[in-house]
């Protein structure tokens, strides 16, 4: 193995930033980045049975106590010290090696979601009618990050290096919030940069921002009586909650075209002749700038308020989930971006194309990327995806950087059976191992060169400048760790 010239931390204040240019080379050769792609590729078959057994597992948001305990497991073995039960949420974790700086952290999920099971074929076939699965693919997110942290906790142990790698085991992304109360309990104070990735059916570096999202479930007291013989006696809690539905579809109309509101009924009262003393409405709404969702919000509560008023009904408000939009970095992204072009995109076996052509015609998939552009590698671009995730909070409090690698045949939606089925196939797994060999470039980039710290800290600033970040959930307010019981 060649001799590898790292630029130690210390002298970090003697190498000035020039903003605009080209990345500097990265602080370790090309001979130790193939031995840590290499030491990859011989550990995938392990990180894939990791995932398959998360993916069968499939709990849910809070309640992801195997898989967590698997990931902090393996971690463990690894050598990582860990914490466990983390902002009181039994099923948050953070693993930890090495010391001083820098310190790089990983982000790794894991929670399914509700009413998505299914098996790992090209047809709809649940596992366990009514159950649910890994639609977003957090089975694969939480491993490869896991396989990223190792491999790269191996690399400074072998050469003697300073620094410091972090696993942040954050459970509940799927609207309980796990990563806004770890922050909360100021796990993140001390990180240079924090990687993360998601799956998708494509391959890129992200450079887009995501959805503002608040949650929140509006529960709505009543009166029971005879729905026939007594009706006067009884006040409609389901009243109570379609009235706020009226007047929510009714304010789409004077919201930004951008903002988004969906929601559900989750309870609805009990029986057609009783007059329902309970109902319970469970409510996102969405928009590019938090500022902006805050007014929007205002007024889905006055909605609210009106139908409990209206129909003589008590309402009862439980702030559940509050995403910040997440903060790009373009330091990070032009970083990402390089090590996932020399890892390259996921080619598929005859079986898997077999697999990938059938499911497709399950799917609209007009004006959907084509078959093999799951080996090429898109480029990073502005704008806003149209989604929410509690990493946005986290790319307000330290430099963030993020992927998407295609562990999904391309057209198949996320939150989908097709999702879960490609989470739990080899195509799953390729896409997984593409993400952890690029997290793992990338944090060692982090780890052994100080100009890139100093870059994504540049970017963070300009970014950020001028623009607060608050948290939108209540000091006092405590994780929702049954938010997924009906």
């Amino acid at each position: 193995m060649k001799t590898m010239k790292v630029v130690h931390w210390a002298l970090l204040t003697a190498c000035p930033l020039v903003v605009g240019l080209e990345p500097q080379a990265a602080g370790f050769g090309a001979a130790e980045r193939s031995s840590v792609l290499g030491a990859l590729d011989q550990r995938a078959t392990r990180f894939g049975d990791l995932s398959r057994q998360v993916w069968e597992w499939a709990e849910v948001g809070y309640k992801e106590t195997n898989s967590s305990r698997l990931l902090a497991s393996e971690l463990r073995s690894a050598g990582f010290t860990v914490q466990e039960n983390i902002g009181g949420m039994p099923t948050a974790f953070v693993a930890s090696w090495g010391a001083g700086k820098p310190v790089i952290g990983l982000l790794g999920e894991y929670d399914a979601l509700p009413g998505l099971s299914q098996a790992d074929v090209p047809e709809k076939k649940p596992r366990v009618p009514g159950g649910s699965g890994q639609g977003c693919g957090h089975n694969l997110l939480g491993v490869a990050s896991a396989a990223a942290a190792i491999v790269a906790k191996e690399f400074l142990s072998d050469h003697k290096l300073p620094g410091t790698v972090r696993y942040y085991g954050t459970p509940a992304e799927e609207g309980g919030d796990g990563k806004v109360y770890m922050a909360r309990a100021g796990v993140f104070d001390d990180c240079d940069a924090v990687l993360s990735w998601h799956p998708d059916d494509q391959n890129r570096a992200e450079l887009r921002s995501t959805l503002a999202m608040l949650g929140a479930k509006f529960r709505f007291h009543g009166r029971a009586a005879h729905a026939a013989m007594a009706p006067d006696k009884g006040r409609s809690a389901l009243d109570g909650l379609m009235l706020t539905c009226q007047a929510v579809e009714m304010l789409r109309e004077h919201v930004p075209s951008s903002a988004r509101i969906h929601y559900i009924i989750t309870q609805g009262g009990n029986a057609p002749n009783i007059v329902p003393e309970f109902a319970e409405l469970y409510l996102y709404a969405r928009h590019p700038e938090m500022l902006v969702l805050d007014g929007i919000w205002a007024r889905v509560g006055k909605c609210a308020e009106a139908g409990a008023l209206a129909t003589d009904t008590r309402l009862e408000v439980e702030f559940i989930s509050s995403d910040f939009n997440v903060l790009p970095n373009d330091a990070l992204t032009r970083l990402l971006d390089r090590n996932l072009r020399q890892v390259g995109g996921v080619r598929y076996s005859e079986a898997e194309r077999t697999f990938a052509e059938t499911i497709r015609k399950t799917i609209a998939t007009e004006h959907d990327r084509p078959l093999g552009s799951q080996e090429q590698i898109q480029t990073p671009e502005e704008g806003v995806t149209p989604g929410s995730t509690d990493v946005g909070d986290v790319s307000w409090l330290v430099p963030t950087g993020a992927l998407g690698t295609a562990t999904m045949v391309p057209g198949v939606p996320l939150h989908s059976w097709q999702a879960t089925a490609c989470a739990g196939s080899s195509i799953g797994r390729k896409g997984m191992m593409v993400a952890a060999k690029t997290l793992a470039l990338t944090a060692l980039d982090l780890l052994t060169d100080p100009k890139e710290i100093a870059a994504a800290r540049a970017s963070f600033d300009q970014r950020r400048a001028g623009r607060e970040y608050r948290a939108r959930i209540p000091a006092d307010h405590k994780p929702p760790l049954n938010y997924r019981d009906r």
